[in-house]
């Protein structure tokens, strides 16, 4: 069992304070503007722990990129997550569930496992589309 350090503890704080996933090196400069003299390396392993036990949620983006949010269940979960702003919000998805359940059954599979993740624009990032988008069309 490892330890909680200093370090990994202010990881888990900057963590806590952002409402969406966010990547090592955003974490890492948050950190470093709050005058924090911890290492990139270190950012990276204590999110990996954080993951790894279940106190941080991992994903990744659709550049490839790992991101991590505090997570605030250890129950299985998925995300709404906006592709502009980051904002993340745990949802149920019962439906999801029955159909991974049904899939791996009609094909012989047990102890079945998925991640699902939804992505689109939060409302206020739709406004703000919207609005752009009319300001262009009418220039």
């Amino acid at each position: 069992m490892k330890r909680n350090t200093w370090q990994r503890e202010a990881v888990r704080g900057a963590l806590d304070a952002n409402d969406g996933f966010v990547s090592a090196q955003a974490l890492h400069s948050a950190l470093h503007a709050t005058g924090s003299p911890i290492g990139l390396a270190t950012v990276y392993r204590a999110l990996a722990d954080l993951a790894v036990k279940g106190d941080a949620d991992s994903l990744q983006s659709p550049e490839g990129e790992s991101l991590y949010r505090a997570c605030s269940t250890n129950d299985h979960h998925h995300h709404l997550i906006c592709r502009n702003c980051g904002l993340t919000v745990e949802i149920e998805a019962d439906a999801v569930e029955t159909w991974a359940k049904d899939v791996a059954a009609k094909n012989g599979f047990t102890a079945a496992a998925h991640v699902v993740d939804v992505f689109g624009l939060c409302a206020a990032c739709t406004v703000t589309a919207t609005s752009q988008a009319a300001a262009a069309a009418s220039a």
